[in-house]
Formats: structure tokens, sequence, C-alpha cells
């Protein structure tokens, strides 16, 4: 379906899941998962041909990060969600907080630097270019918390309830523009919290707990705030057309208890994922800490063996 001019315009039958999951690619986002797929692929069959390991759970885990983004952006819930404004937070739910989970757990930087060739001695190339990213000014600013929390709220409420979020409803775009935008936010928030890939900022277990529940919140508050609202607060979605049959009021309620409820499921996925990760993490300290321990006894056993051997050769 044509996503061209404002979404208003669009003429679609009553929402079913049946209609919603029907193929209709937007074409930007079917490019680009296809792209991230392939490239995962290559750096995976790229450390296999040589013989290295790569966790197949990272591989699941890239998969479902890619296929959720196809799912909300390649199917009719995208020409749903020009209409109406439950499916919209739907989209914008699994493409900012479920789809940059699941992505960052499959650490696709990893296994970019991993995979990618050292250029050599005073040469650049992807790698070192990567590298360089990583470590720029630019990257600690984008990952710190005083940056990601406040980023994480504002594209909620500076979007929502200004003039901004119809504008770019708009155009195809816009809307474009905008998916890109919540995904890109998830990314950055999540990327210090999960901890699965190298970055500049790389917090303690409890720090990220904190960081995480920080901006949960104010989640839940702008959930609430759409499901008590006595009028559409978001002029996009306030003439639905008729042939949807549906109220834009209780529209936007539905809206509302999607936002609040997805400020919770996500949360609860990642704190169970940062507590295997603590577990992990104080086992291999543990084991790091006998063997260090075994390495010293056996030195002393040495040692006292060489005191008695010492003995023995005077007293003989």
């Amino acid at each position: 379906m044509d996503h061209s001019g404002h979404g208003m315009n669009m003429d679609l039958p009553p929402f079913t899941l049946g209609r919603g999951l029907e193929f209709s690619a937007d074409p930007f986002f079917l490019i680009g998962c296809v792209v991230a797929l392939v490239l995962y692929a290559y750096g995976v069959l790229r450390l296999r041909g040589r013989g290295d390991g790569w966790p197949v759970n990272r591989i699941i885990f890239f998969v479902l990060g890619v296929l959720s983004i196809a799912l909300v952006m390649c199917t009719g819930l995208n020409d749903y969600g020009m209409v109406m404004f439950s499916v919209h937070m739907v989209q914008h739910m699994v493409i900012s907080m479920v789809s940059p989970i699941l992505l960052l757990l499959g650490a696709p930087i990893t296994l970019a630097l991993r995979a990618l060739p050292v250029a050599g001695r005073d040469r650049t190339g992807p790698r070192e270019l990567l590298l360089k990213l990583l470590h720029s000014r630019y990257m600690k600013i984008i990952t710190h918390p005083a940056f990601t929390i406040p980023l994480f709220i504002a594209s909620l409420y500076a979007l929502y309830f200004t003039p901004l979020f119809d504008f770019l409803m708009e155009s195809k775009t816009g809307h474009i523009a905008m998916m890109v935008h919540f995904l890109a936010v998830g990314l950055v928030f999540f990327w210090p919290i999960m901890g699965v890939d190298p970055g500049p900022h790389r917090p303690g277990y409890v720090m990220r707990m904190l960081e995480l529940f920080a901006g949960m919140p104010f989640h839940a508050f702008f959930g609430i705030a759409l499901m008590m609202a006595s009028q559409p607060m978001v002029k996009a979605y306030e003439n639905p057309p008729a042939s949807l049959g549906i109220d834009a009021l209780s529209d936007q309620s539905v809206a509302g208890g999607i936002a609040w409820a997805f400020s919770e499921i996500p949360s609860v996925l990642v704190l169970i994922a940062l507590v295997f990760q603590w577990y992990r993490s104080e086992q291999r300290t543990a084991k790091r800490s006998d063997r260090a321990a075994d390495r010293d006894g056996d030195q002393e056993l040495k040692a006292y063996n060489a005191y008695l051997a010492s003995l023995q050769a005077r007293g003989q």
C-alpha cells in the first residue's frame, strides 16, 4: 500500500491480526533487514572458514532482532500504523525496545571486529575505522547515561506532545526517519546496559540496572497520560477513517496501555540477562582465583620440598 501523502487519507478495512501480518514491505526497511542478515552471515562464515567458532545463541538473537523489525515495518502493521495510534504504538515499542535488545544480544560489533581483517602497519581499513569510531569522543557522548536517558525520555514526550509528530507523519520519508530514530535511540540506550559488545561506556552491573530503571517510570507515565486523557492528544490520529470503525479516544487509550506494558516487559528481560551475565562473570572470576590459588599452592609446595631437600643435603 502507498504511504505517500498524509496517513489519514489511507482507506483500510477494520484491523485484524491476519491483515496486520500480511506482507506489505517498506522498501527502505526491507533492504536494510536483508543487508543486515547478509553482513552478519558473512561475518559468521568468515570466522568459521578460518576455524573459529561463533555462538549459535548469538546468531538466533540477531536474526530474531532483524525479523522483529521486518514484522512491524514490512507487514500490514506498517499500513495500519499510519491511521491507528494503537498499531503505531506497537511499531514504536517493538522497534525501540525489543529489536535493539535482540540485536545487541547478537553482538554484531564483536563479530565485525573478529571477522574484519587487520589492515596492516600504517594502513586504515574497515576494522581500524570501526575501532576509531568506538574510541571516539562522539561515541563516549552518545552512549553516556547523561545523554541516553534524556534522549530516551524526550523521544516520547517531545515527539508525541509537540507538532513534530504530525509533521513527520505527513510524508513517507518523515515516517521512515521517525522509525529509524526510534531504533537508533533504543540501540544507544541499551548498548551500555547490555554490555555484550565493547563500547566506550561500560558501567558495573549495579549501575547498569540503575540506568535501565531510570527511564522506565517516564515510559509508564507516558502510557498512563494517554490512557487517562479525555481528548485525542495527537492530531494525526484524531480523525481515523470511517472504514476502520474505531473511536479515536478508545484507540488512544489502547495505545497508552501498550506503551505502559512495554515499559515493563523488556525491562524484565534485560534484567534477567544482566543477572545471568553477572553470575557468569562471578563464576569466571572465581575460577581465575582458584587457578591462581592452585598455582601459588604449587609454588609453595615446590619451595617447601626444595627446603627439605636442602636440609637433607646438609645433614648428609
